[in-house]
């Protein structure tokens, strides 16, 4: 009995399994790489609704949190929304996409949503292929009984719907709204809203309308929503901030009892719901007062944000203004309120579940890194790009010295090599390797070729060395007169001719690293330069414009940061390429120091003065960089000592 228990239970458990493999498995279309689950939640474990909820457009609030947007396309156009089957799409609407700021909100008409259930819609995203013609109606995300949505994202408002019940006039927006932007009540914004066939009322006709709020100043009398034809009218406002609801039929006036007021700088739900015989007030979902009357016949023009002379308007904020001809329920009131207000019971009932796929269809971290750079260059300034200009032409200036010095470098290593080869085989005559000298051509033979001579040409040692060997044929000529030998003086002077070589050398191989110090010291400051100027600019369009919210602030700012950016990528290159040239110079100096100490101390000892016999001075050779620091200190008494030697002797 326990053994077929067990059998029973593994049973139910492997088909459990198979169960959730074959769903997980399971794609709507191969063209889209990623999805992921939004399960909406109205039980005691998400958010509980008390009624029936039936058809409605639910908001996604996409943020870097929830949602990976590499793996979508810049623009959100590849969004797809599929039913729980994962095999019926439902229709949707994106209100806002921002790449830059990964965020995003999103309208998905849900069909059914049972109240005390948990229903599954699947996002896909990530098809890089998308045609023209698989485009989304965003016009079809609301049901036919929506005759009026305003999303309130420009100054004169444009229907969502397909009933273009587009406003005739407009006001001022408000870009840090409760959901994107918002509209901006004034206490005289008049959103006019001419009459149609489809915004019409007549006697007993259902109606629903709903919208968020935001006072931010109590008047004694605050319109938000006025349609007056004469005797019948119907009309929504505050006094004092407390929300009332007038209607009057044939010149009987009816309006709803007065409850709390509203607090001021906070966003409220608000909705009215007729049923034909009697219309409610709700305020956060909540039934907030009630009167027993219906819609009177209404086929005016309505007007939002005042009444119908543009006057005695409601002052602070308004979002997301919604007409239906029909009686949304109680939960539909509920769970439109829970769902759009984006706070904890919100999360709540819209459950974002873990992205899968996802490899094929994104964008890689590079490319989102450099799509980011993109859009941040967009937003810049003409004074940042101004800042930017100079720092690439410093780049570019910096840059190109720093590509010929590594050239020329490497030419001079290989010809120092290439002459003290040469020149550790200098025997008879110290003047014997220079090229002006006619018995050069004999006496290199065999030991160098044209490369040999190229190389020589770029060898600061050699340019050293003829220096000290026209000096040396200036007092002796071509060998003719090595018998009388140089005297101290002479050698003296042949030792000035070669510093001032020295200098020569040293100046040409730092010339041109003045550009690289300037990237370095510069780049940094004139990028700072214009992320201040940017940063500057923007407050001063946010304080004009009276917008501070992340939206208004953030581009402007990374667009100014941007600047710096910049300069620090002019800067820290070229630090580093000035440290590793500059030390290779030193050890070419430090080279021609040590040579120019070998060839005197060999002029001495080649050309001695009569009478002395040759190579009588001790020669001190230093062939290292190391041995040079110790030699430049020696030098002046070392050099002393041999002219003081040669003095003696001669006198």
């Amino acid at each position: 009995m326990k053994i077929n228990s067990f059998i029973q239970t593994s049973l139910i458990a492997l088909a459990a399994l198979l169960a959730s493999q074959a769903d997980s498995q399971a794609w709507w279309n191969t063209a889209w790489t990623a999805r992921k689950p939004i399960t909406i939640d109205t039980t005691k474990t998400g958010f509980e609704v008390s009624g029936p909820v039936g058809t409605a457009t639910v908001l996604l609030r996409l943020h870097q949190g929830n949602f990976n947007f590499e793996s979508a396309k810049e623009d959100g156009s590849d969004l797809r929304f599929v039913a729980e089957d994962d095999k019926t799409p439902l229709e949707h609407r994106v209100e806002k996409w921002d790449a830059l700021m990964n965020e995003a909100f999103v309208w998905v008409k849900v069909p059914a949503i049972k109240p005390g259930a948990q229903s599954k819609i699947w996002l896909y995203s990530g098809n890089a292929e998308l045609k023209a013609e698989d485009a989304v109606d965003p016009k079809a995300a609301y049901d036919v009984e929506t005759i009026l949505v305003y999303n309130l994202n420009t100054p004169t408002p444009t229907d969502a719907t397909k009933n273009a019940n587009n406003a005739s006039s407009g006001g001022t927006l408000s870009e840090g709204a409760l959901i994107g932007s918002g509209m901006r009540l004034l206490g005289n914004t008049a959103i006019k809203i001419p009459g149609s066939p489809t915004l019409s009322a007549s006697p007993g006709q259902p109606f629903s309308l709903s919208t968020w709020v935001k006072l931010t100043t109590l008047t004694e009398k605050g319109v938000l929503f006025d349609w007056d034809a004469g005797d019948n009218q119907f009309q929504i406002g505050f006094e004092n901030g407390v929300p009332y609801l007038l209607i009057r039929n044939a010149g009987a006036k009816s309006q709803s009892p007065a409850g709390e007021p509203l607090a001021v700088n906070v966003w409220k739900h608000l909705a009215v719901v007729c049923d034909g015989s009697a219309t409610t007030l709700f305020i956060d979902g909540k039934e907030y007062s009630k009167i027993s009357q219906g819609l009177p016949v209404l086929t005016s023009e309505a007007v939002l944000g005042a009444d119908k002379d543009g006057k005695n308007g409601a002052v602070g904020e308004l979002d997301e203004f919604e007409i239906s001809k029909v009686a949304r329920t109680n939960g539909w009131v509920q769970f439109s309120y829970v769902s759009q207000t984006g706070n904890d019971s919100s999360t709540k009932l819209i459950v974002h579940g873990e992205s899968e796929g996802g490899e094929g269809g994104g964008h890689s971290g590079v490319m989102q890194h450099l799509a980011l750079f993109g859009d941040i260059a967009n937003n810049m300034m003409f004074d940042g790009w101004i800042a930017i200009v100079v720092c690439v032409i410093m780049m570019a200036a910096g840059w190109t010295v720093a590509v010929l010095k590594f050239s020329s470098l490497g030419k001079i290593k290989k010809g120092n090599a290439e002459f003290q080869r040469l020149w550790k085989d200098v025997a008879a005559d110290l003047t014997e390797m220079d090229l002006d000298n006619p018995k050069s051509a004999k006496t290199f033979g065999g030991k160098i070729g044209k490369k040999g001579l190229a190389l020589l040409a770029d060898s600061p040692l050699y340019h050293i060395y003829h220096v000290g060997s026209e000096e040396i044929r200036h007092r002796l000529g071509f060998g003719k007169n090595k018998g009388q030998g140089l005297s101290a003086r002479s050698i003296q002077a042949i030792r000035a001719a070669l510093d001032a070589a020295y200098v020569h050398e040293q100046h040409r191989l730092s010339k041109g690293l003045v550009y690289l110090t300037v990237s370095i010291a510069g780049g940094p400051y004139v990028g700072l330069l214009g992320t201040v100027v940017g940063v500057m600019i923007t407050f001063a369009i946010i304080a004009k414009s009276g917008e501070v919210d992340v939206n208004s602030i953030a581009p402007g700012i990374a667009s100014a940061l941007l600047a710096t950016t910049v300069g620090l990528l002019v800067a820290i290159p070229a630090l580093f390429m000035y440290s590793f040239l500059n030390t290779s110079i030193k050890g070419v100096s430090a080279s021609m120091q040590v040579f120019i100490d070998e060839f005197v101390a060999k002029v001495a000892e080649f050309y001695p003065p009569p009478g002395e016999s040759q190579r009588t001075v001790p020669i001190r050779q230093v062939r290292t960089p190391e041995e040079a620091a110790r030699n430049e200190e020696a030098k002046g008494s070392e050099s002393a000592a041999i002219m003081a030697a040669i003095a003696s002797k001669t006198t």
